[in-house]
Formats: C-alpha cells, sequence, structure tokens
C-alpha cells in the first residue's frame, strides 16, 4: 500500500441512495477519499431491504448488496425533515469537495440545499445529481429505479425471445452500468476544479449515461429504418451461438461461432459429423438460416461432457467458449483467486464477509474495498465531532430534536 492513494484528502458528501450515486461515490472512497454516506432509519435505503442478507436473516444492515456497493465510507443518519438536520447537511456541504445526491429534480431546492445553496456555502463545490432522465426537461420530473430507465432506453424491446414479452437484461441494468460513466466524469470535474478553483453541477441521466450502449442499434435504424427486435441469444453476424447443455444438473456452456474458421474447429472438436459438411453450413448466413438444426446437434454433443471440458476443448483450437457459472463457482474460480478479486472484511454486524473488489488493477498498490461498509448510523459521533467540529452538547441537541435518525 503506498504511502498516500490516490484521493486521499478529498471530501466527499455522499447524499444519494441505491445505485447510481453511491456505487459513483465508492469508486472514490475505495481509492481513498473520506466520504459520508447520509442515510436516514425513517426511510431506509432500499438497497438495505434486499437480499442477500447474511446468514438468510433479513435485517437493515445484514445486506450484502448495499454493503457492496458502499465500501469505504462512513456512515450517518440525518432526518431531514428536521431543520436541525438541515443545518448539519449544510456543514456537512461546506465541509465536501463532492456533494452527490440522486432524489428526483428539485428535491434538494426545496430542502434548501440544492446547487445554488451548496454554491453559496462552498464556492468550489462539485456538486454531482443522478437521476433517471435528468434535471430539466418533460421527463425530468419520472422518478423510479434503473429497470425503467433501461426499459425507457430500449434494453428489454431487444433483450429476450422472439416469441415471448420482453425480458430486459438482469439487474437494473443503468444503475450498474452508469456509474462508471460517472465517477470518470466526476474525476474530470475535480481536476479541472484543482487546475482552476471552479467547481460546476454535474447533471447526470441514466437514460443518457446507457444509451450509448445501444449505438449500433440506434444507427442502424436512423440509416435503413430497421427495427431490431429480440433473438434470444442469437447474433445476426454469429452463428452458431448460444448456451448449450452439458453433463449434471442445470449445467451449460456458452459457444460462439464468429468465422467460418472458428466453425470448422468446432466441427474439428466435435469429431466432424457428417451433417457438418453440408453445404448449407459453411457461411454465416447459411447456419443462421438453420440455427434450430444446428443448436439440436451441439447439444446432442455438450450433452456428453462437463462444461468445462466443453471450454477447454473449444477454446484450445480457438472457439470462443464458456462455463456458465453459478455465484458459488465465482467464489472458488482460479482466475479470480489469483487476481485476489473477492476482499473479506470485518463488519461490524455481519462478520468477516466477502467483497468484490475492482475490476481493474493499478500498479503500485493493493487497490480494492479498505473497509467495510457501514451500518446505519454507524460513525454518527465521529462525523460529528471530529469533521464537522461539533461539541457534545450540540450533538445532544440534534438528538433531541429528532435530527439523527
Amino acid at each position: 500500500m503506498p504511502a498516500q492513494l490516490p484521493f486521499e484528502g478529498l471530501k466527499v458528501a455522499d447524499f444519494s441512495w441505491v445505485g447510481v450515486g453511491p456505487k459513483t461515490a465508492k469508486y472514490l472512497a475505495d481509492h481513498g477519499a473520506t466520504v459520508v454516506r447520509v442515510e436516514s432509519e425513517t426511510r431506509v435505503d432500499i438497497l438495505r431491504t434486499i437480499g442477500p442478507y447474511k446468514d438468510a436473516e433479513p435485517g437493515p444492515n445484514r445486506s450484502q448488496f448495499f454493503g457492496d456497493w458502499n465500501t469505504s465510507k462512513l456512515g450517518l443518519t440525518l432526518n431531514l425533515k428536521t431543520p436541525e438536520a438541515i443545518d448539519v447537511a449544510k456543514r456537512l456541504i461546506a465541509w465536501a469537495d463532492v456533494y452527490v445526491e440522486s432524489f428526483t429534480p428539485g428535491t434538494m431546492d426545496e430542502l434548501g440545499i440544492g446547487y445554488e445553496a451548496a454554491k453559496a456555502l462552498n464556492p468550489s463545490i462539485i456538486m454531482v445529481s443522478t437521476c433517471l432522465m435528468g434535471q430539466y426537461g418533460p421527463a425530468s420530473p419520472f422518478a423510479g429505479y434503473g429497470f425503467h430507465a433501461s426499459a425507457m432506453a430500449g434494453f428489454h424491446q431487444i433483450t429476450g425471445w422472439a416469441d415471448l414479452a420482453p425480458d430486459g437484461p438482469w439487474v437494473a441494468y443503468t444503475d450498474t452500468v452508469s456509474p462508471h460513466f460517472l465517477a470518470a466524469t466526476t474525476m474530470a470535474a475535480m481536476d479541472h476544479c484543482r487546475r482552476t478553483g471552479q467547481g460546476q453541477h454535474i447533471d447526470a441521466s441514466q437514460l443518457e449515461m446507457s444509451l450509448h450502449f445501444l449505438a449500433p442499434q440506434i444507427m442502424d435504424f436512423n440509416l435503413s429504418g430497421r427495427q431490431v427486435s429480440r433473438d434470444g441469444n442469437r447474433h445476426e453476424s454469429a452463428a452458431p451461438q448460444g448456451a448449450y447443455p452439458c453433463l449434471g444438473d442445470d449445467q451449460w456452456c456458452a459457444i460462439t461461432v464468429e468465422t467460418d474458421v472458428q466453425w470448422r474447429g468446432l466441427c474439428q472438436v466435435m469429431g466432424e459429423p457428417g451433417w457438418s459438411g453440408d453445404s448449407g453450413f459453411q457461411s454465416v448466413a447459411g447456419r443462421w438460416q438453420r440455427h434450430d438444426e444446428i443448436d439440436e446437434r451441439i447439444a446432442a454433443w455438450t450433452s456428453g461432457k462437463t462444461a468445462n471440458e466443453v471450454m477447454a476443448e473449444l477454446q484450445a483450437v480457438g472457439v470462443p467458449a464458456g462455463v456458465v457459472q453459478r455465484s458459488s463457482d465465482l467464489a472458488e474460480d482460479p482466475q479470480l483467486k489469483h487476481r485476489g478479486f473477492f476482499r473479506n472484511l470485518d463488519h461490524q454486524e455481519m462478520g468477516n464477509v466477502p467483497y468484490a473488489g475492482d475490476q481493474f488493477k493499478i500498479k503500485g498498490y493493493d487497490n480494492g474495498p479498505r473497509f467495510a461498509a457501514p451500518c446505519l448510523g454507524q460513525h454518527n459521533e465521529m462525523v460529528l465531532k471530529e469533521l464537522l467540529g461539533m461539541t457534545d452538547e450540540e450533538v445532544v441537541e440534534l438528538v433531541i430534536a429528532g435530527a439523527i435518525t
């Protein structure tokens, strides 16, 4: 570990909840920033109410979904419905370099801690506002979650099978992809502030941050008017492609054949079955036309082998193939173990539990989560006294006023 982490000394007030905001702030926290995660027991972050829970025992401090997205942060509970809590929020904003929120547009202004108020308290503040549709425009009041944004962006329409209703990508898709880009945008604002002393207000729409993943489909429609729809696991430029059954209970291997060379490699591994020499199978277009037939033939072959055997044999001849792994498989995956992806950290209530690390390595230090996610209000006294300089009497008055809940 180096003497100084990349964001050491950076101060962040994280008023966001659920996905995009907390995960954006997590990047900064894991790499050295002092991040204060503001919550309230009167309206618990929805991720605290979603499993998996430690030992399958529900509780607001036992959700590892919340835990994985809030590592390396300090926890402060504020009931922003009280004027006393708003006063604390203003002190926190004045202390911070970066201020993150993810409420419905206009909410922070109504509370008296919107951008203009924040700038008056702290002229160089970088305020990050993230919501589904952005801070202005006809759809800006639309409230919801990443499931709704991904549906409106078009991901659901193209994900699933042609004979079934739209399925959508797994989990709240825009919640998982947007933080990567918002974190980079926030870092750019930090660099700008470092060079110029100027803060700014970042208006981050989940819909817009995710749309570039649909760039080929959008461009295709704009150029040709072609409307892409659902093709299951298939793709027009690769055939065959799919997840094929293997030996064992619900075991599968995903296989993709993008070129004629890969097709010949697949046929070679399968033992050059007579059917594979059909002249109609010698091009991607031809194989696409008879995809169902080929899928049945491949499935008959994969069903007699383990998923790992199928993967190893195909990869050996340059055919893309990968075992469909479960969570339990990932916990024992040799590559993830080699790279130290999972980090075991001590949590105040759950004990020693594994957390997901970064999806990258940085030369010079062992980057990743520094300490476990906070329990509700775990660091109230520390934040109020040590970071904000409040006295014992002031803290007691906040408790009496119902501001620290």
